[in-house]
């Protein structure tokens, strides 16, 4: 049965995708064109790398209870740390130091996880600690001093491109763009497979024209974005790392019995408990998978900066809550969705690059955003104030 959308739902579901494209029209023109062109397109993938793969981890710490990882940004420093004074003083093997790296990251998030699960602790007051405590880690293991550069294997991994296995020539890479099309062919198919299951099961899908309508915008985002990389040097690695984990992860959220755990333990966690579902042990993993990604997002940063220094990773935790929160993950928990929260981080990007292309003031930035930050949640809670009066 098709089930028929007013154009209010519309637009308060897409309404961050809107934002986000009319920021990239506004940019576009006051810079002349210039934020789009193929190098600051690339940049804005490089450059942001990291609050993607942190906002998908900090994404399920919110889904719990609007609970947040403020230790994320020392995190992050404090396994570059590692990891630098692995490869550079030591001369240790990258592979071997990169799976010590997750090791490190992996633990750090139990022993989080450890105090807010099963000792109760609040996470504010757990991840301030040890935003304190490993920032503080970092400038004992670093001495205060900068590690570079970092080995060549090492850098390869993610800051080099995917070679144009097609030979488009020089000025444009063609795999990169046969890639993007390929992501498109895919991603039709599995919305039309998932809108005809639903079908199926007798439950209401949206009209064909809307879900049309959706595809073909999105379509046309990605073939553009990639046909803009192709015209730099084609796919980075970065952007691969980035692709895998919001593949696995928007799987893990959307549909396994584990990623729906976390949105009911937000919605009613009273109720999840009683239905027989162990509390404790989803938001353990919930900081335990933070831990995680906070331990990619480290390697990712080391590589980007070729070097670890003790200022590394400084506000990482900001800039993941905020796309997060502008991506339309809920101040209260139980409702967000992966996509969502990396249309909020391409937002934060966009912001950064428009501005800084415009040679606009760093303070007056941070008050930009601030204030986007601000009315992303005024939105979340208007909506949820509205939604509990027709209630």
């Amino acid at each position: 049965m098709e089930k028929k959308i007013s154009f209010s739902e519309i637009l308060k579901k897409y309404t961050m995708v809107i934002v986000l494209v009319f920021v990239v029209i506004m940019f576009s023109v006051n810079t002349k064109g210039v934020m789009l062109l193929p190098q600051n397109v690339n940049n804005l993938v490089a450059q942001n790398a990291y609050v993607f793969i942190l906002a998908t981890g900090m994404l399920f710490c919110i889904l719990t209870g609007g609970n947040i990882d403020l230790s994320v940004g020392s995190v992050v420093c404090f396994v570059a740390a590692v990891g630098g004074k692995m490869m550079v003083l030591n001369s240790m093997n990258p592979y071997l130091t990169m799976i010590v790296m997750l090791l490190v990251g992996i633990a750090i998030g139990a022993w989080q996880g450890f105090w807010i699960a099963y000792v109760r602790i609040p996470p504010f007051i757990v991840t301030l600690a040890g935003m304190l405590a490993f920032r503080g880690l970092s400038n004992v293991v670093l001495e205060g001093q900068t590690l570079a550069p970092m080995p060549d294997a090492y850098l390869a991994l993610f800051n080099n491109y995917i070679p144009d296995f097609l030979g488009g020539g020089e000025g444009f890479n063609r795999t990169c763009f046969v890639v993007g099309i390929i992501v498109c062919i895919v991603y039709v198919a599995l919305v039309m497979k998932n809108r005809a299951d639903r079908a199926k099961k007798g439950y209401s899908v949206e009209s064909f024209g809307g879900v049309a309508v959706k595809m073909v915008l999105i379509c046309v985002v990605v073939l553009a974005f990639m046909f803009r990389l192709a015209q730099y040097k084609g796919i980075p690695n970065s952007l691969l790392w980035v692709a895998v984990i919001i593949a696995i992860y928007t799987y893990i959220a959307s549909r396994t019995t584990t990623g729906r755990y976390f949105y009911a333990v937000g919605g009613n966690e009273k109720a999840t408990k009683l239905s027989g579902i162990d509390t404790n042990k989803v938001y353990f993993l919930a900081y335990l998978n933070m831990g995680l990604l906070a331990a990619i997002a480290g390697m990712v940063t080391m590589a980007r900066l070729n070097s670890s220094n003790p200022q590394a990773g400084t506000n990482f935790e900001m800039d993941a809550i905020g796309a997060c929160f502008i991506g339309g993950a809920s101040a209260y928990g139980g409702t967000g969705t992966v996509p969502g929260v990396i249309i909020g981080a391409l937002l934060m990007g966009v912001l950064n690059l428009g501005m800084s292309i415009m040679g606009i003031d760093q303070n007056i930035q941070k008050v930009v955003k601030g204030m986007v930050l601000l009315a992303a949640v005024i939105f979340d809670v208007v909506n949820k104030r509205k939604s509990f009066i027709v209630k």
